[in-house]
């Protein structure tokens, strides 16, 4: 059995996926996965969370064969061996988990990509918002506060609107205002917050729409765990979403996909012809 692992160290949480090929069958699977908050000190955020997926599987980390580092933070991680774009990771781990993954959208804490991939789980284009958070988790966690909720409630409760609001912007600096005026006019909170997903989906499809939207789409990132946001962007979409329960860690799983491959090389690089070198 080989082990690699990825890291993704994103802005708002870390995460880290531990994968295990058997031999000689060169079956994969999860072994362990982790989330920490990254908080300021984004090279302690990979230690910790390497550190508890190593941990929940069982393992020390001197076992795990190779580390890949994906992420903005991933040029901090001191025990990686290898940075892979979080581009590339989402489009592995979105097509290894949904092989007929052709469009992937990928939206997190504070930014937003769409990817279209190939038949290998190849990056063939993307766009991305990073420039601002609006229309991402940010923009979702400042409408939560506003109402007094928390971000697994607001998912579920902006499905039982009846009249969804209509913002005019999903610019996060005015979500307060524009979530407390709708609140005074005695707009209820289930459909405010409706509006705000619908308000979101339709700025990550029209993102969407830069390069050529093509079915199957797979959903990744922290904000794929909120059940509004998925039926918000189908409903935009017009199509069927796919969205597992590894969404979140995609990047993570993608970046040790990669780390097998280098494994692969590693291995191959260390063996002569005549044996081990």
């Amino acid at each position: 059995m080989r082990l690699a692992a990825g890291v993704d160290v994103g802005s708002t949480q870390t995460k880290a996926v531990i994968l295990a090929e058997e031999r000689p069958s060169a079956s994969l699977r999860i072994v362990a996965r982790a989330v920490v908050d990254t908080g300021a000190n984004v090279t302690r955020a990979a230690e910790r969370a390497f550190q508890a997926a190593c941990r929940e599987a069982g393992l020390e980390p001197h076992e795990i064969g190779m580390v890949v580092g994906t992420g903005y933070g991933r040029y901090r991680i001191a025990f990686g061996h290898a940075q892979v774009t979080e581009i590339s990771c989402h489009a592995r781990g979105a097509h290894f988990i949904f092989p007929e993954t052709r469009t992937v959208i990928d939206i997190g804490g504070q930014d937003a990509k769409v990817i279209r991939v190939g038949p290998e789980g190849d990056v063939r284009d993307f766009v991305m918002n990073d420039k601002c958070a609006a229309g991402t988790g940010r923009f979702l966690a400042n409408a939560a506060e506003v109402l007094g909720l928390s971000l697994e409630e607001i998912g579920p409760l902006s499905l039982r609107a009846t009249d969804p609001v209509k913002l005019t912007t999903v610019c996060t600096v005015f979500v307060e205002s524009d979530i407390l005026s709708y609140l005074a006019q005695g707009r209820r909170p289930e459909d405010i917050l409706r509006g705000v997903h619908l308000a979101i989906a339709r700025r990550t499809v029209s993102l969407a729409r830069r390069i050529p939207i093509e079915p199957a789409v797979t959903f990744t990132g922290g904000v794929a765990r909120n059940i509004g946001m998925v039926r918000a962007l189908e409903e935009i979409l017009g199509l069927p979403i796919h969205v597992s329960p590894e969404s979140h860690f995609m990047g993570a799983l993608g970046a040790a996909l990669f780390a097998l491959e280098r494994l692969d090389h590693h291995s191959e690089a260390n063996v002569s012809p005549g044996g081990r070198g």
